[in-house]
């Protein structure tokens, strides 16, 4: 959120072109790093609490935030000017050398 100033809990391209593509810190790895860090923790918090049932519960809220990844993905794509080029540089959605 530091280094991303549109960093927002929805998908929204402002209209007025202030609006522009982060390509420094994390984001120059993931290209959705706010979603590395909400699936690492969601992970964490279970085993901190020793709850194996916990873990039951956190796979299918890092299914909803893989989805989310491919359609915020998909819309960034279509509606930020530069993203596109940006997904040729930085080619990784969630882990590097992976996905």
């Amino acid at each position: 959120m530091t280094v991303n100033s549109h960093f927002d809990m929805t998908v929204l391209v402002k209209e007025n072109g202030s609006h522009q593509v982060c390509t420094s810190g994390p984001y120059k790895i993931v290209r959705h790093p706010g979603y590395v860090a909400a699936i690492i923790g969601a992970f964490s918090y279970p085993l901190v609490l020793g709850s194996w049932w916990g873990l039951v519960a956190v796979l299918p809220l890092c299914f909803l935030f893989i989805i989310r990844t491919v359609l915020e993905d998909r819309t960034l794509q279509k509606e930020l000017p530069g993203y596109k080029e940006y997904t040729n540089i930085t080619r990784y959605r969630l882990i590097p050398f992976v996905w």
